[in-house]
């Protein structure tokens, strides 16, 4: 154990002088569970003569590669995305609702394939065209364009955190840009990302509240 430790360690610290892309090979590669909250911010388009609007939200992110992870939202609203391996499931707890699709048909082209999903960069390319972005806000970016052109996404940036002599701080998962085909901009922010945590073995299963409507699509 000490021994993939170290390896682990050091290849993440390698990421320091890595572009975008080599810090997303890296992390797919060595990073197989992760656990973090994170900020979600939504913008929407700027109509004429309106000033923009952004919608704030948070919460937690687990994950277990491949094709295991979840969103909890906390505030301001209770939500929840669980991916089980087999199943996505979206609860929305106000409307004591929970939707449930199918993963093998939901998950290849979205922001949480090439985050928590995808078990290599070789199952990535399959479904982005990927490609290092410029330095931004002390991150390193690589740039995600779907190619499919049926679904609702325009581009993915995916920032990593350098590790910083200075407070040593580690490299990991920072940020998420996604842009939709209407034009609105998500950007998620992710803190006190945890590499390789141990995570229960039900931390993905997902049980309907009592009372709750399933739609399954």
């Amino acid at each position: 154990m000490k021994r993939i430790a170290i390896i682990c360690i050091a290849a993440l610290a390698g990421m320091a002088g890595a572009g975008g892309l080599e810090s997303l090979e890296v992390f797919v590669k060595t990073v197989k569970t992760g656990r973090a909250d994170f900020t979600q911010v939504v913008t929407s388009p700027v109509k004429e003569g309106q000033a923009p609007r952004a919608k704030t939200s948070s919460g937690t992110f687990e994950f277990s590669r491949p094709n295991r992870f979840k969103f909890i939202y906390n505030k301001p609203f209770e939500q929840s995305i669980v991916a089980d391996g087999q199943t996505l499931w979206l609860f929305d707890a106000d409307l004591n609702q929970v939707t449930a699709r199918k993963q093998a048909s939901t998950l290849g082209s979205t922001p949480a394939a090439l985050i928590a999903a995808a078990p290599d960069l070789r199952a990535l390319q399959a479904d982005f065209a990927l490609a290092d972005a410029p330095d931004k806000d002390g991150l390193q970016w690589v740039a995600a364009t779907p190619k499919s052109k049926d679904g609702q996404l325009q581009t993915v940036r995916v920032g990593f955190r350098v590790r910083d002599p200075a407070t040593n701080q580690a490299a990991g998962l920072a940020a998420l840009e996604i842009l939709d085909s209407f034009g609105q901009r998500s950007l998620l922010t992710f803190n006190r990302f945890e590499i390789n945590p141990a995570l229960p073995g039900n931390s993905f299963q997902f049980k309907a509240p009592p009372g709750a409507d399933i739609i399954r699509q």
